[in-house]
């Protein structure tokens, strides 16, 4: 190689997928240099890191060991730091030779060889394309191309080294290969993504086939959509109400207090609870317009525009002053449903385990009672009336106003203790009562009422400025 060495040049390899990482130099004068494959497989000398290490007297029994030969390496950069000696070359033109130069030296490593395609979420996506694939797996930071089935896809983003998301192109239905392009060639994992025809049902007009990445965060939950092969976002034909598919799954039911709020009697105990069947469920509360288009009349208490809310938005406000018994004849005319309590939580959190859902800029969720402002209109921020749905970010499958706004009817009649004795599939509440369930708190109600797990019980006859609903429909 040209440089002479009194130590021997000592072979260093990584733990990790077995990537060959470059040769160790020790010099006589104590020096480390230490050399990295550049892309096109040549060692480079011009980019290694050449610091003088602290003297030690058994350097040199380190220096046989070939185990501690990349540690010293990383010993040398921090030391030169440490004593502000320094050291050349700096190998990302900063001036200063650093962690840094450190990070950019590792970040180099493996990149000879091929990557490695470990997992592609969601696995299936619509055959008109548009699906949002995240890639995982090793030696993908220089990724420059992805393709599904040979056919290039749009928006490449490199997260990291071991992270790439595209977007795909359309393809016939069937498995079909994805694979990876870097400098170091091309890698090819054989059916790992297959391509589905999404259904619009019969009584929608399609919006969108797939969930939007950006509001359905969750890869896993796309993922869970996409593969029942229903349209995620559809407006219902006859109503205009914009529905979102919700997909099967199993969840915890029940108790989660927030920061300031305990759980009630009835929250507990918290249970397993498996919904088998997807579903879908208005995007947000039914609106005064869309009642009154079905019914002929609005008998709802906030039909006034006021300093917050223009005459052209009232329309927009959810519709109240409805009885659950009320809420049946609109039902009937449009071929619709209330969703069951356990539909309604599951949708709710949709995969959080917080006493608030999540948000896209705050997807996991939260317990704190001062966050709650961001998705839902209630008793400080509301100014004593309901707002023009849609106004709060929405949870992680796009509903909004799941807290807040307006209490929901849901199907089910309400039992102290039904959770004790509560079915864990498909659960359908009490086959009798007095009262039914409301969800989801209201816009004069304190931030106990907003969490997910709590459950109101007016009689099916109450008729309240407060109470609102939501509607569900099967595919």
């Amino acid at each position: 190689m040209g440089h002479r060495v009194a130590g021997r040049i000592e072979h260093a390899r990584s733990r990790l997928h077995g990537h060959f990482i470059g040769f160790v130099l020790l010099h006589r004068a104590h020096r480390v240099r230490f050399l990295f494959p550049t892309y096109d497989g040549r060692m480079s000398l011009a980019a290694a890191a050449v610091c003088p290490a602290r003297p030690h007297r058994s350097s040199r029994m380190h220096a046989r060991k070939s185990r501690l030969a990349l540690a010293m390496v990383a010993t040398a950069l921090f030391v030169s730091v440490a004593h502000g000696q320094e050291c050349s070359p700096d190998l990302n033109g900063d001036g200063v030779v650093d962690g840094a130069d450190l990070a950019a030296m590792l970040s180099n490593w493996g990149n000879t060889y091929p990557a490695t395609i470990a997992s592609v979420t969601p696995p299936q996506g619509s055959s008109e394309g548009g699906t949002v694939i995240t890639i995982t797996g090793s030696g993908l930071g220089a990724t420059s191309a992805v393709a599904v089935r040979g056919v290039p896809c749009a928006n490449v983003t490199v997260v990291s080294a071991t992270e790439v998301r595209a977007t795909t192109p359309p393809g016939k239905p069937g498995l079909a290969s994805v694979s990876v392009t870097t400098p170091a060639g091309t890698t090819t994992a054989d059916g790992a993504f297959a391509y589905a025809v999404i259904a619009t049902p019969s009584w929608a007009t399609l919006i969108e086939a797939e969930p939007d990445p950006a509001i359905v965060t969750s890869a896993q939950l796309r993922g869970a959509i996409i593969a029942t092969g229903h349209a995620w976002r559809v407006r219902d034909s006859a109503t205009n109400i914009e529905m979102v598919l919700v997909p099967p799954g199993t969840f915890d039911m029940g108790c989660t207090a927030s920061s300031q709020h305990a759980c009630a009697s009835d929250e507990i105990p918290v249970h397993q609870v498996t919904l088998t069947n997807a579903y879908y469920i208005g995007r947000h509360e039914v609106t005064q317009a869309q009642w009154t288009e079905q019914m002929g009349s609005n008998p709802s208490f906030h039909q006034s525009a006021s300093a917050e809310v223009p005459a052209l938005e009232v329309p927009n406000r959810p519709v109240e002053l409805v009885a659950w018994d009320t809420v049946q004849g609109f039902l009937s005319a449009t071929d619709m449903r209330l969703p069951t309590e356990a539909e309604w939580e599951y949708a709710y959190r949709a995969g959080t385990t917080t006493a608030f859902h999540g948000r896209p800029t705050a997807t996991g969720g939260t317990d704190d009672d001062a966050e709650v402002g961001a998705i839902a209109w209630f008793g400080p921020n509301a100014g004593g009336q309901t707002r023009p749905v849609g106004g709060k970010d929405p949870n992680g499958l796009g509903l909004h106003d799941m807290s807040g706004n307006a209490w929901e009817w849901v199907n089910d009649w309400h039992s102290e203790t039904y959770y004790a004795s509560s079915p864990a599939t498909d659960p359908q509440g009490p086959a009798s009562g007095t009262k039914r369930v409301v969800r989801g708190g209201w816009f004069g109600g304190t931030s106990a009422f907003l969490r997910g797990s709590f459950r109101g019980n007016p009689e099916p006859g109450t008729a309240s400025f407060s109470i609102g609903f939501r509607v569900a429909r099967n595919p």
